[in-house]
């Protein structure tokens, strides 16, 4: 055979096929599927990548060290013995909340701080920001405040009426200002530290007086390896190990090793929320990209099954046509992976853009591993859903060329449908980083799609009992023929109309519902001032001064302090708990509270909340986990030198994020008699100027937090991650409108041969078209009822077990989403298949024989 007479190879016949179809049109779906898949995919995965190296990198100057070991006394002589038997260094701090004063000539105001003492080297990791003054330019600085002087933040000298180089009361003491802070690397996020810093030298903390046997400080040691840029060494692995252990064995009570959750918890707790939505935003785009590949895929088999019994007959084999078309798909979903891991690139500096803030300073660069993540899933999506029915195509038979009933596509086999399915799902769950968002999404779409083909089969056979051809008018009686002539494929396109829907209608009660109760968490009128101390005598007059300043909503509470003695009769003590938290609750004491009515943001997660109930008590979920409490236990508090017994009636989850009044143990009644107690308020100060001081002036016994600049953080930054998932919403949106669209046209051309027979019969344009309208609102409205129902299930299982919110399912959204599933259906189908009753009689005839 000569060279001109060879036939051609399989990267010849793969090349050529994959031009002609990308110039026909025939793979546009299938890449833009993909590529929107692989886009939002590798978007996120860029950005969670820079920003866990980002946290990473700045976790020790969060921290202030490498390894920070906080406890509730001075470091044991045994711990600094070991700092220094490992060859590294350190520099210890103590904190603690206390009142600062302003001198009387300049108002005598005095406002609640957090006093931090600090002992040269500080701080060892970051820096901090300085000013001479709250106006003058930024100076970073690796000293301390020098003998006789304090640095303050900006607050406290608005609060108090002063200026650098002015005096402060401190105790005993009196102290100028010196500097402005304005950054502090390890401030942490412990409930005093919302209130104004106070920084001064430890040599001068003995002066103020502050400092007695009962004060309730928190002693920091910030440990570094001076040889270690990193922050990651074997002298600091073994310090690590043997403080661990000494923890256990010595009397170390209340100390632990801090880590960058427990130092910022604020902020960590809101980036996993961020990236647990932003990942199921992605993970919804990748499922729609399945169904849309699977949809495009077949349609594009379809179409190619008349080339492919030509090839055959011209002596093409089998494995030379299987792959060709397996390198042609290879091709296009290598090319539209590559095109959505650029896009997905460009798109995460949005994401940065949006999110600025959350991190301070530039993040690293992203690793490579979104790349291949990203490669990886388009290379899936072809493989899973893509390739099994094209790989059909080899199998069609010469004899098609005369009979066209001979090798249509058929369903592919079970064996290939799971081990494509689940290899995909194991892909989605290791995206979703999170166990809980992967199963609920992707275990409640595979059900969802087994629920509605169960359902669309049913629905089918009801339609085709209850349309009675002698009474229903003729349009309808078409469209029933149209759907039932085709059953299996009719319950295929529901299917994948419905799980299009439900990721659309998901992602518009994730937008809605959830977001919206993410955002209440923290309200605008959100509380930011908690009043603490407030005296039993004083709680008409200050509730009075509140009314005059306008305020009108605030929580009120009686709080009340007593220690946990007793469980089932048994005393208690911190040696009979492991952990550090149950050893620090059982050590001190606890802000009881009681009201007959449940609180805002509470609520009952086992047993019940009855309002008055004599001996009942109710417990905070996290603190029965940490003590090991259940519904029946009784407790007893020693409240006052008065012993309170108890039963537990309800364990409450309480929103901690919403910035209210909350407490972890509350009694259920109005009034517990002969128990000692003080009152506390929660509520948003009015734009008064002076009001703090006016207020702290009336009652000068009282403690006044103000956590204006914390409420306004939070309320920032959640603004922020809701803008980033709006905008990662469009992809999930387009590959939603993809996949309706592909499932709308993928009967296309079956659908111009049918239309082209009715017209030859005489059918006018004007029937077809009300027949075409009434066939796809139909399978439109079952799709959008099956949606919203499986839309409201799942979504209510991520608010529950993923997000923790308390979210309600509302009857409304199946109705919803029938209605726009009609109209999506309609208005798809009129665009896909617009051309088909446009064509020509002659036409349509020349096809329908062909």
């Amino acid at each position: 055979m000569t060279q001109a007479q060879r036939p051609p190879s399989v990267w010849s016949l793969a090349w050529r096929g994959l031009l002609r179809d990308l110039k026909a049109g025939e793979l546009r779906l299938l890449i833009v599927a993909v590529t929107l898949a692989v886009a939002a995919l590798t978007a996120v995965g860029f950005f969670a990548d820079r920003l866990r190296s980002g946290l990473t990198r700045d976790a020790r100057q969060l921290l202030g060290g490498d390894v920070v070991v906080v406890g509730d006394a001075p470091p044991a002589a045994a711990l600094l013995q070991a700092v220094a038997d490992h060859g590294l260094r350190a520099v210890g701090t103590l904190s603690f909340p206390t009142m600062a004063r302003a001198l009387d000539e300049r108002g005598g105001a005095a406002r609640l701080v957090a006093l931090k003492a600090v002992s040269p080297g500080y701080p060892l990791r970051g820096r901090l920001k300085l000013d001479h003054a709250p106006d003058e330019k930024r100076l970073p600085s690796a000293d301390i405040p020098s003998a006789g002087e304090v640095w303050v933040d900006p607050p406290l000298l608005e609060a108090l009426g002063l200026q650098v180089g002015d005096s402060l009361l401190l105790g005993e003491s009196r102290i100028r200002i010196g500097r402005v802070i304005l950054a502090e690397p390890d401030r942490g996020a412990g409930f005093m530290n919302f209130a104004p810093r106070v920084m001064l030298s430890q040599g001068d903390l003995a002066a103020t007086g502050l400092v007695q046997p009962a004060s309730r400080i928190t002693w920091r040691l910030a440990v570094v390896d001076p040889a270690s840029a990193s922050g990651e060494s074997a002298a600091l692995t073994r310090f690590t190990a043997w403080t661990q252990d000494a923890i256990k064995r010595l009397p170390m009570r209340g100390t632990r090793i801090e880590s960058l959750e427990g130092g910022r918890p604020e902020m960590r707790q809101t980036l996993d929320r961020a990236e647990k939505f932003l990942s199921l935003v992605a993970l919804l785009a990748a499922l729609l990209s399945a169904v849309a590949v699977a949809l495009s895929a077949r349609a594009f088999a379809n179409s190619h099954l008349d080339d492919c019994a030509m090839l055959r007959v011209l002596g093409q084999a089998q494995r030379s046509i299987a792959r060709s078309y397996s390198l042609e798909f290879g091709l296009a979903g290598l090319a539209a992976s590559v095109l959505g891991v650029g896009v997905g690139y460009a798109v995460h500096f949005v994401f940065v853009a949006l999110l600025a803030g959350l991190v301070d300073g530039s993040l690293p660069p992203p690793g490579l591993w979104p790349v291949g993540l990203g490669l990886g899933m388009g290379l899936t999506l072809l493989v899973a859903f893509g390739l099994p029915p094209v790989l059909q195509l080899a199998q069609v038979p010469p004899l098609r060329v005369i009979r066209r009933d001979l090798g249509g596509i058929r369903p592919a086999s079970m064996g290939v449908l799971l081990l494509g399915v689940a290899g995909f799902a194991g892909l989605l769950l290791v995206i979703s980083s999170d166990l809980k968002l992967g199963a609920i999404a992707v275990g409640g779409f595979a059900a969802a799609s087994l629920v509605f083909a169960g359902l669309a089969w049913l629905a089918i056979q009801a339609l085709r009992a209850v349309v009675r051809e002698d009474t229903a008018p003729h349009w309808l009686i078409l469209a029933t023929r149209q759907i039932a002539a085709r059953p299996g494929f009719a319950v295929v396109q529901v299917s994948a109309l419905a799980v299009g829907l439900l990721a659309l209608i998901l992602l518009v009660l994730l937008r809605t519902d959830l977001v919206s109760s993410w955002r209440n968490a923290s309200p605008p009128d959100a509380p930011d001032r908690f009043v603490i101390n407030v005296m039993p005598e004083q709680g008409d007059a200050f509730r009075a001064a509140l009314a005059r300043a306008g305020v009108t909503r605030y929580d009120w509470f009686p709080m009340i302090r007593g220690r946990l003695v007793s469980i089932n009769g048994r005393a208690v003590s911190p040696d009979d708990y492991r952990e550090d938290r149950p050893k620090r609750l059982v050590d001190r004491e606890f802000n009881l509270s009681h009201s007959p009515q449940l609180p805002q943001h509470n609520s009952v997660v086992a047993g019940r909340w009855t309002p008055e109930e004599p001996d009942g008590i109710s417990v905070e979920e996290g603190i029965a986990q940490a003590l090991g409490l259940k519904l029946g236990d009784r407790l007893r508090f020693d409240i006052g030198g008065m012993p309170v017994d108890s039963r537990v009636t309800s364990i409450r989850r309480v929103d901690w994020s919403s910035l209210r009044a909350n407490f972890f143990v509350m009694y259920p009644v109005s009034h517990l008699p002969d128990v000692p107690a003080t009152f506390m308020g929660a509520f948003r100060a009015p734009a008064k100027k002076g009001f703090d001081n006016e207020l702290v002036r009336e009652f000068p016994n009282i403690t006044n937090v103000d956590m204006s600049n914390t409420v306004a953080q939070v309320q920032a930054v959640l603004a922020q991650v809701i803008r980033a998932i709006e905008f990662l919403f469009g992809f999930t949106l387009a590959a939603g409108l993809v996949v309706l669209f592909a499932a709308v046209t993928a009967t296309r051309e079956e659908r111009a041969r049918e239309y082209a027979i009715l017209r030859a019969m005489g059918a006018r344009g004007s029937l077809l078209r009300r027949v075409q309208r009434a066939e796809l609102a139909g399978v439109g409205l079952l799709a959008g009822v099956l949606a919203g129902g499986v839309a409201s299930i799942v979504g209510w299982a991520l608010a529950r077990y993923v997000f923790d919110f308390n979210w309600a399912i509302s009857p409304w959204v199946p109705l919803a989403g029938a209605l726009a599933g009609a109209v999506l259906a309609v208005a798809a189908g009129w665009w896909g298949m617009r051309e088909v009753l446009r064509r020509p009689v002659v036409q349509t005839l020349r096809q329908a024989s062909e």
